[in-house]
């Protein structure tokens, strides 16, 4: 477990899948002389790996990735490192602090609030990091705003609007102004972006594999690879093969 020695910086990693993100975190903490970033990683998964090589006694964690989530992560780092729970939403960070997590940081980033956050963890680090697993239970079945995940959509067929519950939902595709919406025998459109979408639908159930598609989890029968090296998501129930771009190929990596 990491409790930190007294005269050596604080080690931490900074887990975010949005580069700018981590960059100007990374940054920011640089200017700290009692805290060292010694890793960074962009995807849950890879995470979990550096946490379990580098021991470190920090880890800030972007609550929202794609694929395998940080609640994922943080469930990694229990007991081994203190947790900094970063995000854009006030109620996963007050919950957070609530429930003993260390502390949190909003985007976009303040200086001085990551000032009080890096005064927090020198007093705190030399304690057993905090048992996080009533938080995660809880946040597990919650979206960042406090509110359910999206159970079903209204979309048009033809002049009749119908009801399709996320669970028959093959995957959503960006089109034109519209999002179609593709079940196993179907395709409907919605007024929807794939943006507000993401934002409303289970991270852990919907993964973003591109940026115009969310493709359910549960419908994905493997990947290949296209004669251009290219990954492409294999469906149990439909014929197309959906492009995965380079941003979301890490979702595979161990598939």
């Amino acid at each position: 477990m990491a409790t930190g020695e007294p005269g050596r910086p604080l080690t931490a990693i900074v887990v975010d899948d949005e580069r700018l993100a981590r960059r100007d975190l990374t940054a920011m903490l640089a200017r700290h002389p009692g805290i060292k970033v010694v890793a960074e990683a962009d995807d849950a998964a890879s995470a979990a790996r550096q946490i379990a090589r580098l021991n470190p006694d920090v880890v800030f964690l972007d609550i929202q990735m794609p694929g395998m989530t940080g609640l994922e992560v943080a469930r990694h780092a229990a007991g081994h490192s203190h947790v900094v729970f970063v995000t854009a939403f006030d109620q996963h960070a007050i919950a957070a602090f609530e429930q003993g997590a260390v502390d949190y940081v909003m985007k976009p980033f303040s200086t001085a609030r990551l000032a009080t956050t890096v005064t927090r963890l020198k007093a705190r680090v030399a304690q057993p990091p905090a048992d996080l697993s009533g938080l995660l239970a809880r946040l597990q079945h919650e979206r960042p705003d406090g509110k359910g995940y999206l159970r079903w959509v209204n979309a048009s067929v033809g002049a009749t609007i119908k009801l399709i519950t996320v669970d028959e939902i093959c995957y959503f595709r960006a089109d034109s102004k519209y999002t179609r919406v593709v079940t196993a025998g179907s395709e409907s459109l919605i007024r929807r972006t794939i943006r507000e979408l993401a934002a409303e639908l289970d991270p852990e159930r919907f993964w973003q594999i591109h940026r115009s598609t969310l493709v359910n989890a549960n419908a994905i029968a493997g990947v290949t690879r296209d004669l251009r090296g290219y990954l492409q998501v294999r469906l149990k129930h439909r014929p197309e093969g959906l492009p995965v771009s380079e941003t979301y190929a890490h979702l595979f990596r161990q598939m």
